[in-house]
C-alpha cells in the first residue's frame, strides 16, 4: 500500500465530480468532520450510554463526548506522525501533498467510529444478535442467505457504522454522508466481511465491518485505496493503516477516562485511581504537583491529561516505527499492545480493575439487562409488523417508523435491516419510552 493512493479525497457518491487529488483538496478532509460533528447520527450520541447508564447529577460521559475526546487524541496521533515524517523528508508534501492531512482524516473517522452503536451501549449490540439467535427472530433464518444470517445473530455496531455514512436512505439523497474514500476507510477496523469476522487472533477478524448490503461498497473503497485483500470468501482486507491510529485514540480515552469516570461515581477511591494513573504520568515532579492540589478531581484531571500525552506519544512511536509493516499488512497487532515498559503492564492493570470493578458495576449490569429487554421488546413488534404488514396493528406500527427508514423491497433480509436502522439509532431514552408506550405500560399524551 503507498499513501497517496491510501489518501484518495474522492467522495462516496460524488465519484463523478473527483478529478484526482489536488493540493486545494486538503480541505476536503476538514469538511468530512463538519459534516459528521452536524449530523443528527452525531448529535444523538449525546443520549447514548458509554458505559454508566444516566448517572443523574454527576456528569459523566457519554458516547457523543467519548467520541469528540477520541477525535482530539486522534488528530494528535496523526499530527505527530507527519511531523517525524517531515523532519526527515522536506519535500514529502510534493510527494505526497495530502500527508499533511492525516490529522484531520483521523479525527473524523474518530468522530463517527460510534455512530453504529445501537443504545445501552454494547449490550445493545448484543441485546439485537439475541433477539434472533434465542428469540422470535429465529424464526426468520429460513428466509435469508447464511451470509445475511450471520449479520444478523452478530450485529455489530462497526459495520452499522458504514452503513449509516454511505447508505441512501430514503429522501436522503443517493450519497449517504458523502464522506472521502480516506475517511471511510479509516473506521473500517475489522475489514472482512461477517462470515470471516470471529477469528480473535487476527486483528483484522476478530468482528467484522461491513453488512452483506455494503459488501460492494467497501470493495469499491478498498479497490479505490490499494488495500490489500487477503481472501475473497468470505471476504477479508488488510487495514488501511490509518485504522491503527483510530483505534489507538478510542483505547487510550476509554481505558484512561473510565478510570475518571469510576471515581466521580464513587465507585473507586482516589488512591485506586492514583495508583493506576501514575506510573503513566511519567512525571517524576507529579507528586510534588498532586500535593499543591487539595481537590481529588482536580488532581486525577491532571493525571488523566498526562496519562494520555504519555500514551499518545508512545503509540505515535509504534505506528511510526512500524510503519513498514503496517503498510505491507503484516502488523497483526494494535499498538497499544506494542507499547513500552512498565506502560504496558499498567494498561493491562486497567484493564482488569475496569472489567472487575467498573463494567460490572450493578448500574453497568442493570442497563445491559434492561437493554435486552427493551431492544427485544422493539423488535418483536416493529420486525413481525414491517415483514407481514396484514394486519391494522400492523400497519399502525409501521406509522411509527419514519420514511426514511422504508423501502419498496420486498426482501426479508433488506426489511429486518430497516427496522434495524430505525431501532439502533435510537437514543436510551427514546427506546425505553417508546418500549413503555407500544408495550402499554405507560399512555401517550397528545401534544
Amino acid at each position: 500500500m503507498n499513501w497517496e493512493k491510501l489518501l484518495s479525497s474522492k467522495r462516496w457518491g460524488n465519484e463523478d465530480r473527483f478529478i484526482g487529488n489536488q493540493k486545494e483538496a486538503r480541505s476536503e478532509f476538514q469538511r468530512d468532520y463538519d459534516r459528521i460533528i452536524f449530523s443528527s447520527p452525531f448529535r444523538r450520541l449525546q443520549n447514548k450510554t458509554q458505559v454508566f447508564p444516566l448517572p443523574g447529577s454527576v456528569f459523566v460521559h457519554n458516547r457523543l463526548t467519548h467520541s469528540l475526546e477520541v477525535a482530539s487524541v486522534g488528530r494528535s496521533l496523526g499530527t505527530i506522525f507527519y511531523n517525524k515524517i517531515k523532519a526527515l523528508d522536506a519535500d514529502v508534501d510534493e510527494t505526497c501533498p495530502l500527508l499533511c492531512e492525516v490529522g484531520n482524516i483521523i479525527a473524523s473517522a474518530c468522530l463517527a467510529h460510534d455512530l453504529g452503536n445501537p443504545a445501552f451501549g454494547h449490550s445493545g449490540e448484543s441485546a439485537i444478535s439475541y433477539y434472533f439467535t434465542n428469540g422470535d427472530g429465529k424464526a426468520y433464518k429460513s428466509q435469508v442467505s447464511a451470509d445475511q444470517w450471520e449479520d444478523l445473530i452478530h450485529f455489530e455496531g462497526n459495520a452499522n457504522a458504514l452503513r449509516i455514512l454511505t447508505h441512501p436512505f430514503a429522501g436522503k439523497g443517493t450519497g449517504g454522508f458523502a464522506l472521502t474514500y480516506a475517511t471511510l476507510a479509516a473506521i473500517a477496523k475489522y475489514p472482512c466481511s461477517s462470515l470471516a469476522g470471529h477469528n480473535k487472533q487476527n486483528i483484522f477478524t476478530k468482528k467484522y465491518g461491513f453488512f452483506q448490503s455494503e459488501e460492494s461498497g467497501f470493495v469499491k473503497i478498498a479497490s479505490e485505496m490499494g488495500l490489500i485483500k487477503v481472501q475473497d470468501s468470505p471476504l477479508i482486507y488488510k487495514r488501511h493503516p490509518l485504522v491503527y491510529l483510530v483505534e489507538a485514540a478510542d483505547d487510550i480515552c476509554y481505558n484512561i477516562i473510565d478510570l475518571e469516570d469510576a471515581h466521580r461515581l464513587k465507585i473507586l477511591t482516589y488512591k485506586e485511581v492514583e495508583t493506576l494513573l501514575l506510573p503513566l504520568c511519567n512525571d517524576d515532579n507529579m507528586k510534588a504537583r498532586l500535593s499543591g492540589i487539595e481537590d481529588d478531581d482536580a488532581k486525577i484531571t491532571l493525571m488523566r491529561a498526562k496519562s494520555i500525552s504519555t500514551l499518545i506519544g508512545q503509540c505515535s512511536n509504534v505506528f511510526y516505527n512500524e510503519q513498514e509493516s503496517i503498510l505491507s499488512g503484516d502488523f497483526n497487532k494494535s499498538l497499544m499492545d506494542q507499547i513500552d515498559e512498565p506502560f504496558l503492564s499498567v494498561m493491562k492493570e486497567i484493564e482488569r480493575i475496569s472489567i472487575q470493578k467498573i463494567y460490572n458495576y450493578s448500574s453497568v449490569v442493570q442497563i445491559e439487562v434492561a437493554g435486552y429487554k427493551v431492544m427485544a421488546g422493539l423488535l418483536e413488534e416493529f420486525i413481525p409488523a414491517y415483514l407481514h404488514n396484514d394486519s391494522k396493528y400492523h400497519k399502525k406500527l409501521v406509522e411509527l417508523i419514519p420514511k426514511q427508514f422504508l423501502t419498496e423491497n420486498k426482501g426479508v433480509y433488506t426489511r429486518i435491516q430497516c427496522v434495524l436502522d430505525f431501532v439502533s439509532g435510537m437514543t436510551d431514552i427514546y427506546a425505553v419510552e417508546l418500549f413503555r408506550k407500544i408495550k402499554g405500560i405507560s399512555f401517550p399524551s397528545i401534544s
